[in-house]
This record gives C-alpha cells, structure tokens and sequence, in this order.
C-alpha cells in the first residue's frame, strides 16, 4: 500500500478535491435552487405548483448518470453551451466540471425540494395565518416565518441529501472529470496486483468526507430542533 501512496499520493489529494470542489458548489446551488422549487410547491399560482411538481417528478425519476452525460453531449456538444472561456488552456477540464456542477444542481435540487417541503408541512398552519392577518403577503410568509421553522425541521434530512451528493460526485468520472472515482479506475487498471488495497483507500477517503457531515448534522438538528 506505500508504494500507492508513494506513486499516487498527490494524484489522490488532487482528485479528493475536486470531489470537494464539486460537492460544495453543488451543494450551494441544489439549496437555492431547491429552496425556490419547494416555494413553488406551495405557492397559491396554479402554474408554479405545477412546474414545481413536474420539475421533482422528472428529475427525481431520471437516473443522474443519465442527467449528466446530457449535460456533456446535450448542452455542450450539440447546443455550444459551455461555461469558460475556449480559448482557456484547461478549457475541457473547467468546462466539464461546471456542467458536471450544473447536472448535480439539477438532480439533488429535486431531493432538497421535497425535504424542505415536508419541513413546511410540520410548520402549524395557523402560523401562517397569523402571518397574513399582520399583512404579510405570501413570499413574506414564506420566507420569514415558515422556511426558518422548515429548515430547522429538515436539517438531518438535508445532511443526508449531502452525503448522497457526496458519493453522486463519482459519475462526474462518465464525462472525464478527474475527481476520486476517475483515479481510481486508472489505479485500479494499472494496478490490479493491489484491487483491494486501492477499493480500501477510496472506501476510507469516502468515509472521511461523509462521516463528519453525518455528526454534523446530526448534532445541529439536535441543537436547533423547533420546540413545539
């Protein structure tokens, strides 16, 4: 196992990051962007109910290896979409890892909708009644009085979504993004005297980013639990 360490050590350190670097601006954008889709879900409009109950019925359903090689060949590809410069000497590089990032917003977005919306749910109605009878119109309602209480209600939840997005971040390796699991199917190939010495360090380095968010969570829905 040194002789891992010693030829693949940086390599390692290199493809754990971008894992990070990918689960923090996922994370991110997948909370506001699911936030919006969980006020859709309850706002008044008929329309936004129903595009937020569309937008989760599609993207809940789609398998996300499928999501985010549409986000290489579809946007990229076939519609030029790209988010850096072309003439950027890492341009394939950067580029892949944003649409990478915007395939992991859209598909953990649908998850942290849906657990935002049963926090809204544990929120007594007659909160927000009160609420309106101040004069407070619905975004007001939503955003100060009843979001608070449902964030605070989903906060072990919401850790679970993000330690799935955390291991989702291993299909970004399905369009050559050099995070974790890329390097390790290269270790894996050029060193298959050592498969379970290698499935054994990724196993651990897995372990070592989502354990910590699991205690965390766990101890802040302790702590910021709504009394009722």
């Amino acid at each position: 196992m040194n002789s891992l360490f010693d030829t693949y050590g940086d390599a390692m350190l290199d493809a754990f990051w971008v894992t990070i670097r990918l689960t923090f601006w996922s994370a991110i954008g997948a909370t506001v962007w699911g936030t919006i889709l969980a006020g859709m879900r309850v706002s008044p409009v008929p329309v936004l109910r129903f595009f937020g109950t569309w937008y989760v019925n599609l993207f809940r359903n789609t398998p996300l290896t499928l999501i985010i090689v549409f986000c290489s060949v579809g946007l990229y590809q076939n519609l030029g979409i790209h988010f850096t410069s072309e003439s950027s000497p890492t341009f394939i590089r950067d580029n892949g890892f944003w649409l990478s990032v915007l395939g992991f917003v859209l598909y953990t977005s649908a998850f942290v909708c849906e657990s935002l919306r049963s926090g809204i749910n544990t929120v007594p109605i007659g909160q927000a009644e009160a609420a309106r009878s101040l004069g407070l119109g619905f975004r007001q309602t939503l955003t100060l009085v009843v979001l608070p209480q449902a964030f605070r209600s989903v906060i072990a939840p919401l850790g679970s979504v993000l330690i799935a997005l955390v291991k989702n971040t291993t299909i970004a390796s399905a369009i050559g993004v050099a995070e974790a699991a890329l390097l390790m199917k290269e270790m894996i190939e050029n060193e298959s005297d050592q498969l379970f010495s290698v499935f054994g360090i990724f196993a651990i380095g897995f372990m070592i980013l989502t354990l910590p968010i699991g205690f965390a969570f766990g101890y802040a829905s302790k702590k910021l639990a709504v009394k009722r």
